[in-house]
């Protein structure tokens, strides 16, 4: 007897469906696998077996064959697992075909024959609404996720028993609902205010332009300078996420299998801080099976490479071409993935070995030779992809004690950071009346900047002259006015203004020495 059941492979982000196929012939005992199975498909002949034992079912005799379609689609993972147990029910007689119609369904099996929750769920469930399904079946610590797709009724199991005694039954499934938690307000972000940094306004202004237009960001300072603590507080800036962001951002987690298992929506901005060793796969993703990498992880977020400098140089220039694009493309033999990578880069990085270089009170250890070669680790190819270049300097002892007198005496604290959101909100506000695509001023490609940046005479003027003396690349320039756009709509100006160019000037700390700071 031939019976069929759906279910969907994932493939980055996105799912497939696959039709399983199991035909129950004649022949001694045996079950085969195929359709470009991997090893953990694979091994859920032996899984499956047992789950159904243990469940209380009978296991089909004779020859079992197993086709997962289309053949030419790589499948990979546990979670079809319960497709084919329910395959192999359909095939013995011991499930009516009527009560899978249209009924997508994934999940792990345990030897007993409890449902185990997968990764990639949120992406499956999307397929399975597009493809018109009645209903998926899933385990019952992946309800929550699946149920986030508005218009596909999800059924909620905990074992393979409790799954086919309700597929058996006529009564009404008991649904599962989203667990979802409003919107954050701006500015909110858990143990990071910006009214907690001291002194630094010149890296406190850099903030808040980055987090209103998009721009990248590189802090270089003396160790203890404060360059940790201001990247950790740019998040807290950024306007919280719309529903279909937050969709995106949890659908990335699903598939790299870091949700919670909750079933609520990401809605804090991520930010991720891999440490200076990763590689170029945890980086930016891939491995036999790819999956989201730092980059798309902090998608819509923020990422943070500390120690810039001591990252391996082959690591860093594979950020050029996904940094200008918002995405990643990764070629396979058999595939190409994209994976979305919409982020703010901050590094930070020492000015040289020891640190020390250009601090007024320490002296630098290190030989000019070392200094070069220290800093010509970053390339000036991925320098000149950074927007914002910031020298930061140590607090003075003064403003370090400030929060230890008396409240009276402190005079006028810093801004906390929901202040500072708030004018970033106006920002982002005056863009999209100007650009209805949404399209922050650090992505403006060519022709939309040339049309919505508007300098004025004598503001064009200036930035001709800077990139002549200064020796700033095309797209230097092109950065250069973007940053300006930036401070006009943080300021309420229509047009940009000679000051907005000269404060973005500011800002570009590294183009007169591109080798060493």
């Amino acid at each position: 007897m031939l019976a069929r059941c759906t279910t969907a492979a994932l493939q980055g982000l996105e799912a497939h469906p696959v039709t399983v196929e199991v035909d129950l012939g004649p022949g001694l005992p045996a079950l085969a696998m195929v359709g470009l199975a991997d090893t953990a498909v694979q091994e859920a002949r032996e899984r499956v077996r047992s789950a159904l034992r243990h469940s209380g079912f009978r296991v089909p005799q004779g020859r079992v064959v197993v086709n997962l379609a289309p053949a030419d689609l790589r499948k990979e993972g546990p979670g079809f697992d319960l497709p084919v147990a329910l395959g192999l029910l359909l095939a013995s007689g011991q499930l009516a075909p009527e009560r899978l119609a249209a009924v997508w369904s994934a999940g792990e099996l345990g030897l007993d024959g409890t449902l185990r929750p997968i990764r990639g769920l949120l992406s499956i469930a999307l397929q399975a609404r597009s493809c018109g399904a009645r209903a998926l079946l899933v385990p019952s610590a992946n309800a929550a996720e699946a149920a986030l797709v508005e218009g596909l009724p999800v059924w909620p199991a905990s074992s393979l028993a409790e799954a086919i005694a309700h597929l058996r039954q006529d009564q009404a499934w008991p649904g599962a609902t989203p667990t979802e938690q409003p919107p954050e307000p701006a500015g909110h972000q858990v143990g990071r205010d910006l009214a907690e940094v001291r002194g630094q306004l010149h890296g406190r202004r850099a903030l808040e332009i980055a987090a209103a237009g998009g721009h990248h960001l590189l802090l270089v300072g003396p160790p203890g300078s404060g360059k940790t603590m201001l990247a950790r507080r740019l998040a807290s800036l950024l306007p919280p996420l719309s529903r279909s962001e937050a969709l995106e951002l949890t659908q990335i987690h699903s598939v790299a299998g870091q949700l919670t298992g909750t079933g609520q929506l990401v809605r804090q901005r991520p930010f991720r801080a891999p440490h200076h060793s990763c590689t170029g796969a945890a980086l930016i993703g891939g491995g036999a099976n790819p999956r989201p990498g730092e980059l798309a992880l902090a998608h819509r977020g923020v990422l943070f490479l500390d120690e810039l400098a001591e990252f391996r140089p082959g690591v860093l220039d594979l950020l050029r071409q996904p940094l200008e694009e918002g995405e990643i493309g990764l070629q396979r033999a058999r595939q190409r993935l994209r994976f979305p990578c919409s982020i703010t880069l901050v590094g930070a990085s020492n000015p040289c070995r020891c640190g020390w270089h250009g601090d007024p009170e320490r002296e630098c250890l290190c030989s000019e030779a070392e200094r070069q070669r220290y800093w010509g680790r970053l390339s000036g190819p991925l320098l000149d992809r950074i927007d914002l270049q910031v020298v930061v300097r140590r607090s003075e002892a003064r403003e370090l004690a400030a929060p230890y007198r008396d409240p009276g005496q402190d005079g006028s604290a810093p801004e906390s950071s929901a202040s500072v959101a708030l004018r970033v909100a106006v920002a982002h506000r005056r863009m999209a009346r100007r650009n209805p695509a949404g399209i922050s001023n650090a992505r403006l490609p060519l022709p939309a900047l040339q049309r919505l940046a508007a300098p004025s005479a004598a503001a064009l003027d200036l930035w001709e002259l800077a990139l002549a003396q200064r020796r700033i690349s095309a797209r230097g320039g092109e950065q250069l006015l973007r940053v300006a756009r930036t401070i006009c709509d943080l300021n309420g100006e229509r047009t940009i203004t000679p000051a907005a160019i000269a404060e973005a000037l500011m800002f570009r700390s590294f183009d007169r020495q591109p080798k060493s700071p």
